[in-house]
């Protein structure tokens, strides 16, 4: 039977998911324009935190500033309406002190019913004469106003409305135009609240202080020129600039002036006032890139009356001046993307800034075409990426393609002042993921059952899975890998094993193994085998291990750690010998075609079993080889001897390993270590009567864990001063394994 015969058909499959992908692609960009208005809800939101997270950037010194008839103010001075009298002591103060421009945010339709001339029936009636030689400006509060009015550069506000019809009185900019009327794709409303004939005769200019609606009444855009009853009224802020520069009008160009469009349709692209040029989007909103306006100058309006000049209003010079109110109760507080609840009047004191400093957020004209392409593309790419049918790829590949996309709006936003809108390309990519992966996961998983029951009575169960991952690993043979390879076993076993009945023989061994294999795995051994008692383990491969030495090295620390913990724990006395080698292994999928292991094999697994072996004759628990102390010079590390083992003919270095590094670095392993050093290399020399002397004081007080192997060397010691000279050559030569 073929190996390839299972996965005939995946390029097929392949190609059918392919198209099943392209088509939910096509249908995510479906839904975008099906459901567009929705869509644009969620983008508006994403814009708005784009600002909350970087707002426009306040200028120190701007050239608007805001009267406010606050709270404080009330208190002070009276609940509103004040009389209009009072109103034209602040035109006034304000024109008094050099303001280009008094804009009011509100409007003022009905008489003042406080005037003398409006109480003039009653006081008749009581017999209160009014001598006729009082001018009428102290008779008629809206007189005085409007004559403050007449005296300074004062802008009026008018409400535009459809809920009433109201005429308004007729605007005082003119208004030239380039391209087709621009009454065609304006605002238009049938009328609006308005100021008496006197107050509007009087102004410089009549402005619309009307805020356009909202679904969720965030302001973010404001009409730069609207149409009602036929005229067109600019905004509040355009004609309070306007009058500021001391210009008689406003030019709008639209989209057909010189064969542009706006958003792709007929409409305006932008006003001029005077000196400034103001984007415009087609319908004649510019959008507000808001600031906070931190640094703008805000004066109460009692302050304007009182008998002593306040020092701010010196900050009035040469600025645009908008009146308004931030008391809750004249109920002129809206919401914008940076708060909840701010003063109408600051939304237009944002766009007078931003029209001095051209900062604006525009939507550019190719944006919703590339804004499709990308989300095609995009999604695209995820798919290709998606078909092999692995879900780690693919999630990674979601993220970063939708980290890219929302980044690309960000940086659009924070570095260009463009809205770009990242929605449609994650409604896409999100939609293609939900309903492919799901898909091609069920397939993948298909594809493994086939495996597994094409293979699993010949291939041992871990192998299967890896199979069933990756096809091509099917093979036999491996690489040579540099690895660390740690043997261990329990000392005692056979003994142990013939007192024990088989089923607590069992259990003992479930207990010591589970905790050892919990250590190796921690530090993360590949644990090749159990045999018994035996435990086989290596570092560095499959996977490459950094300092794969050291980390054997800790786990045999580990182990020896637990075992005694194990003790303590049973009131048990078992006691393990380790050994560890590194070097270079054959390792991979080792066996017969039935059936094979991940497993290694080669010279240097061997040694790493001998030295195991070795423990018991060195009477230590663990032994490390010269290879590994050569990597792992920071551990505590006691040379013992120079071996040849048997069925090698090369001779080993032995050492060994008591403790950490914090051991090792101690003062008394240190001077410990010094005196044991020149016992060990007077042995070696062959000076066998001084060491045996260098090694008393040393059996005195053994270090822990090397006392058995002082009483072992001892007696090698008596033994080779028996030898004839010149037979010693610093190796010994074990005799078993």
């Amino acid at each position: 039977m073929s190996r390839r015969r299972p996965f005939k058909g995946r390029l097929k499959g392949r190609r059918q998911f392919l198209l099943v992908g392209l088509l939910l692609l096509l249908l995510a960009l479906a839904a975008d324009v099906v459901f567009r208005e929705g869509m644009q809800r969620l983008s508006t939101q994403l814009h708005d935190a784009w600002q909350r997270a970087q707002p426009r950037a306040a200028t120190l010194e701007p050239g608007v500033a805001v009267v406010d008839i606050d709270e404080a103010s009330l208190a002070r001075l009276g609940q509103w309406p004040w009389p209009r009298d009072r109103l034209g002591q602040m035109v006034d103060a304000i024109g008094r002190h050099g303001a280009a421009v008094i804009a009011f945010d509100m409007a003022f339709n009905e008489p003042d019913r406080t005037s003398v001339l409006a109480q003039a029936p009653r006081l008749r009636q009581r017999g209160i004469v009014i001598d006729p030689g009082i001018p009428a400006e102290q008779l008629d509060n809206d007189l005085a106003f409007a004559a403050a009015i007449a005296r300074y550069p004062v802008v009026m506000g008018v409400a535009l409305s459809n809920q009433t019809g109201h005429a308004l009185a007729a605007p005082v900019a003119g208004i030239a135009h380039a391209g087709s009327d621009p009454r065609q794709y304006l605002p238009d409303y049938r009328g609006g609240l308005g100021n008496l004939p006197v107050l509007s005769e009087a102004a410089s200019g009549i402005g619309s202080f009307s805020f356009p609606p909202a679904a969720d009444n965030v302001i973010r855009q404001m009409p730069l020129v609207a149409n009602a009853g036929q005229a067109l009224y600019p905004g509040l802020a355009v004609e309070a600039l306007r009058v500021a520069q001391g210009v008689p009008g406003l030019q709008l160009r639209s989209s057909d002036a010189s064969g542009e469009h706006a958003g792709g349709r007929p409409g305006l692209l932008q006003v001029r006032v005077g000196m400034l040029d103001i984007p415009s989007q087609a319908d004649g909103s510019v959008r507000i890139h808001y600031s906070g306006m931190p640094h703008m100058p805000v004066i109460p309006a009692w302050q304007l009356l009182e008998s002593t000049p306040s020092p701010l209003l010196g900050q009035l010079e040469g600025r645009v001046v908008l009146v308004g109110t931030s008391a809750i109760g004249l109920r002129d507080i809206v919401a914008t993307p940076l708060a909840a609840a701010v003063p109408g009047v600051q939304v237009h004191a944002e766009l007078v800034e931003q029209a001095f400093n051209g900062q604006y957020l525009q939507r550019p004209d190719w944006a919703r075409g590339a804004e499709v392409v990308v989300a095609f593309v995009l999604g695209l790419l995820l798919l290709l990426v998606m078909l092999p049918g692995r879900a780690l790829p693919a999630s990674l590949a979601l993220l970063v393609l939708l980290a890219t996309v929302i980044g690309a709006s960000w940086w659009g936003y924070s570095q260009r002042q463009w809205l770009l809108d990242p929605l449609p390309t994650v409604l896409s990519l999100l939609l293609l993921f939900t309903g492919m992966m799901p898909l091609l996961l069920f397939a993948g998983n298909r594809e493994k059952r086939q495996v597994r029951e094409a293979f699993g009575r010949y291939l041992s169960p871990t192998l299967v899975q890896r199979l069933a991952e990756d096809p091509d690993a099917l093979r036999l043979g491996g690489e040579s890998r540099d690895i660390s390879v740690l043997f261990s076993d329990i000392r005692g076993f056979t003994g142990l094993s013939e007192s024990l009945a088989p089923d607590a023989l069992t259990a003992l061994l479930n207990r010591f193994l589970t905790p050892m294999t919990e250590v190796l795995l921690a530090h993360e051994a590949t644990i090749d085998k159990y045999i018994g008692d035996a435990i086989m383990a290596f570092w560095n491969a499959p996977l490459d291990i950094d300092q794969h030495p050291r980390k054997a090295c800790l786990a045999a620390l580990g182990m020896v750690e637990a075992v005694a913990a194990l003790n303590a724990q049973r009131g048990s006395s078992l006691q393990i010998g380790i050994g560890i080698h590194s070097g270079l292994a054959c390792v991979g999928n080792l066996g017969s075609l039935q059936r094979f292991s991940y497993s290694a094999i080669g010279d240097t697994v061997n040694l790493a079993a001998r030295v195991e072996g070795l423990t018991k004759q060195y009477a230590v628990t663990v032994l490390v080889t010269d290879a590994v102390r050569a990597q792992v010079q920071d551990l505590a590390l006691l040379e013992l001897d120079r071996v040849q083992v048997v069925g090698r003919s090369e001779a080993v270095g032995l050492h060994a390993l008591l403790g950490d590094a914090q051991m090792a670095t101690s003062a008394a392993f240190i001077a410990y270590c010094q005196q044991h050093q020149q016992m060990i290399g007077l042995y070696q020399q062959g000076r066998f009567v001084q060491a045996s002397q260098a090694l008393e004081s040393l059996v005195a007080q053994p270090w822990p864990g090397v006392g058995g192997f002082y009483t072992v060397l001892s007696q090698r010691l008596l033994e080779l001063q028996q030898l004839p000279p010149g037979q010693w050559q610093g190796v010994h030569v074990a005799s078993s394994k």
